[in-house]
């Protein structure tokens, strides 16, 4: 990585000094000497002194997962489970759904705010008809406010959890509707309580914006009726168990002969 001091701008990539330059930034804003920073591949708004930046010209992940599902082609054919990406945030939504499209599974997506998400999602459900829903966007908690076990310390978990209720209306079974939900440092206790199947965050860590896309598509990609190994499904995520969690579920791809 190529590190250097320069004027600070909107739209630049940065690192901050102070957390090791652990996580790329975009700048989104600037008021004074604060700037205000948005990860490119972290799910995750922070604000930091100008003083504490520096600009990189870094844009590549360093993060890469190649879905290793194996499947004879020659003799059948595969139906990829159906997903429903809803995600608070456009430029994570994209790169979702790119990883979708690589990986050869039908996906629908829609930018909805966080907190617009449970009234809309009767309708989608209704519509699209999906296999997996992934419930994402932006989250937080407060240390500051209290306790990580109360909801009402969390920027968006409420609503997360509202939106999974609303979709457990629709689907109760949990094997019919698989629920992925959550995003940085949410608390993942209420969001499996409330009908996930997986969710952010145990250790209220950050997840990557693909963290919940790679977990919707190893399921999407596994043969009904084949157990989801958890461990090693959380292995695939950048932060692992500290950061995405869950049930035992099992794959949603059917699979046909002849091909």
């Amino acid at each position: 990585m190529v590190i250097f001091i320069l004027n600070i701008e909107k739209g630049d990539f940065v690192t901050r000094k102070s957390h090791n330059n652990d996580i790329i930034f975009k700048v989104i804003s600037i008021s004074e000497d604060t700037v205000y920073l948005k990860g490119v591949y972290d799910r995750l708004y922070a604000d930091s002194d100008i003083f504490d930046l520096v600009k990189t010209e870094e844009k590549t992940d360093d993060f890469f997962i190649e879905l290793d599902i194996n499947n004879d082609r020659t003799s059948y054919f595969y139906l990829p489970g159906k997903i429903l990406h809803i995600d608070g945030d456009n430029e994570y939504l994209e790169k979702c759904l790119k990883f979708y499209k690589t990986n050869k599974i039908y996906a629908v997506g829609k930018k909805i705010n966080e907190n617009d998400i449970a009234k809309q999602i009767p309708l989608l459900l209704k519509e699209i008809k999906p296999d997996i829903l992934v419930i994402t966007g932006h989250d937080a908690y407060y240390a500051k406010k209290g306790n990580k076990n109360d909801i009402n310390n969390y920027k968006n978990s409420k609503n997360f959890v509202k939106a999974i209720k609303q979709a457990r209306n629709y689907e109760k079974s949990h094997e019919r509707l698989v629920i992925i939900a959550g995003a940085c440092q949410s608390d993942y206790e209420d969001l499996i309580k409330a009908g996930a199947n997986f969710a952010s965050s145990p250790k209220r860590f950050n997840i990557h914006a693909l963290d919940p896309a790679i977990i919707a598509s190893t399921i999407a990609l596994t043969k009904t009726n084949t157990q989801i190994n958890v461990p090693e499904l959380l292995e695939k995520t950048k932060y692992g168990s500290n950061g995405m969690g869950g049930i035992i579920t099992n794959g949603l791809m059917y699979v046909g002969y002849p091909r």
